[in-house]
């Protein structure tokens, strides 16, 4: 069972929760559309357009920060909600979040200049998401029990991510971002890239856990302050 401590942390920010996870999943509808209309308009499937969706860090990561609030806005108590739920995979998610929006607006924004449906579904994945999900993040979330050793643990989901990448791209020869294009760099060059990305993501996840840590002990220190 979820603790009960959990619960009374999270449940007066449902409403938050269920706001954010409503914006997300319609930036993720928006995004789907576009990537479908994209790719048929290229010839190709409906398939074709889900899967070229599903090859975005933005998208997996936007995935998961939308499915930890749908779970707790609406309460949930599967397993799926209670593994979603944990302090340590929220954190994880905040980790991802932060990471998407920093290198999409240090490398990738000036690349494109999407107007219309598209700039609004750009501006909720790579913007709104990740100021809503930290909101959400530091007001909701235990962080009582989160620890160092994790922080490699979640190094686990991006180092995932980027042999997914590789093996996509060697079988179609499409990679999702400039900085891991094989064809371009050689495979030297995006593995040197994928270790400067590795560490901004170890950097933020120590950042977040060491200010998670902080606001606990002040919590703690309220709490003993009042009794």
């Amino acid at each position: 069972m979820r603790r009960p401590e959990a619960d009374t942390v999270t449940q007066p920010y449902r409403p938050l929760a269920l706001f954010a996870a409503s914006l997300g999943w319609f930036g993720l509808a928006l995004q789907l559309w576009f990537s479908i209309r994209m790719t048929q308009g290229n010839g190709g499937t409906v398939l074709e357009g889900v899967w070229l969706f599903l090859g975005f860090y933005t998208i997996l990561s936007n995935l998961l920060a939308t499915s930890v609030l749908t779970t707790a806005g609406t309460g949930s108590r599967s397993r799926l909600g209670m593994f979603l739920l944990r302090p340590g995979v929220q954190t994880a998610a905040a980790m991802s979040i932060v990471i998407v929006s920093a290198i999409y607006n240090l490398m990738l924004r000036q690349l494109w200049s999407p107007s219309g449906w598209l700039l609004v579904a750009d501006v909720i994945v790579h913007d709104a998401m990740p100021l809503l999900y930290v909101g959400y993040w530091w007001l909701a979330v235990p962080k009582g029990g989160l620890r160092w050793s994790q922080v490699l643990v979640w190094q686990s989901y991006p180092a995932g991510y980027f042999f997914y990448v590789l093996l996509r791209g060697a079988v179609n020869g499409w990679y999702p971002y400039p900085f891991l294009d094989v064809r371009a760099l050689g495979y030297v060059q995006v593995l040197l890239d994928a270790i400067g990305v590795l560490a901004a993501f170890i950097v933020v996840a120590l950042l977040l856990v060491a200010a998670g840590r902080w606001q606990a002990r002040r919590q703690r220190h309220t709490l003993t302050e009042v009794a």
